[in-house]
């Protein structure tokens, strides 16, 4: 695809865990692994906007709740 080999992905890999060290890559994978599945839920949801009025019974009960 990118043409990234085993070879280009250790360096890669040593690189990452020179610059933020053994202690931050758990965090850093977990961070990671949040925003891919965030990234997909927000791709695979419809993009609907639910417009309609809420019914004569509903409002009169959010009223009565909020003590107006």
């Amino acid at each position: 695809m990118f043409g990234i080999g085993m070879p280009e992905l250790l360096i890669l890999l040593l690189i990452v865990l020179v610059i933020f060290g053994a202690g931050k890559l758990p965090e850093i994978g977990t961070g990671l692994g949040k925003a891919i599945r965030g990234f997909k839920k927000g791709v695979s949801e419809p993009d609907e906007i639910d417009i309609t009025p809420p019914k004569k019974d509903e409002g009169k009960k959010g009223a009565e709740e909020n003590g107006s």
